[in-house]
């Protein structure tokens, strides 16, 4: 019997990549995201290449009515979702002191409010099945705090948090929670967030492609967690074992905005 997957985030980047990955595996998908025009083309191409159904959804997930508008439209039609990917996430660079609370809000809404509201709605009814997958985009920011990105780092820690404890309360009813969590990465992400031009993106960062397979693979396979990267497994090792204050100082210093001469 052919499943269905809700990737939300769907138009760009990683959620891009992973309606690719669901479909090759014969899953039917759902993507939602505000970019209609791209949608319609990803779900024209994975039809075509592997016979899918694919549904899209155009909503912008920084609306509160979001998530219920899109557990509705798929209850209306009679899709049962069988894995549920929480990939849409927003980023933001800057002094919190000047920063827009109307953006704050927003980058808040769609990082933590529709993630845990579409959780809440579909996981009723993968209980009830006794099947399911929930996979949530965290970062590796996920475990550090980070000046220049305050609220964005306590925003992806709890998802990892939320993440963890919910697949820990669901052990043995088969269904399964895994936290994805890259670092940097090669998205319009850094362009949206308006950090374009800080030290971090000196690093190497990995493709979104690579990403989602990793992403892909850690899902399947039901782990609670994966980090892409040695790179960023030896960071997120790191900051369990320095000093905060030190963690605090090197976050600072490469979420700051490069001068000419570096």
């Amino acid at each position: 019997m052919s499943k269905t997957a809700l990737i939300t985030g769907a138009s760009e980047g990683i959620g891009y990549e992973l309606v690719k990955l669901f479909a090759k595996d014969g899953y039917h998908c759902v993507l939602a995201a505000r970019n209609k025009e791209r949608m319609d083309q990803l779900a024209a191409e994975v039809k075509k290449s592997f016979g899918i159904t694919a549904r899209v959804i155009t909503k912008d997930l920084s609306l509160p009515q979001a998530a219920q508008d899109i557990f509705d439209e798929l209850n209306a039609a009679g899709v049962h979702i069988d894995v549920l990917v929480n990939n849409a996430g927003l980023g933001l660079h800057g002094e919190f002191a000047k920063s827009s609370m109307d953006r704050n809000m927003h980058m808040l809404e769609v990082n933590l409010m529709t993630l845990t509201k579409l959780t809440r709605l579909f996981l009723p009814g993968m209980l009830a099945r006794k099947s399911g997958k929930i996979m949530t985009v965290g970062s590796i920011a996920s475990f550090m705090p980070s000046p220049n990105f305050a609220l964005y780092n306590a925003s992806k820690a709890y998802v990892l948090y939320f993440s963890e404890a919910l697949s820990e309360e669901l052990k043995g009813t088969g269904v399964s929670v895994t936290c994805l969590c890259p670092g940097a990465t090669k998205t319009n992400w850094q362009a949206r967030a308006g950090a374009e031009n800080i030290r971090l993106n000196q690093v190497r960062m990995i493709d979104a492609k690579t990403v989602a397979e990793l992403g892909y693979k850690g899902l399947m396979k039901g782990k609670r967690v994966v980090i892409t990267g040695l790179d960023n497994k030896i960071s997120v090792l790191s900051a369990k074992f320095a000093p905060r204050i030190v963690i605090l100082k090197i976050a600072g210093f490469l979420t700051n905005k490069r001068s000419c001469s570096s």
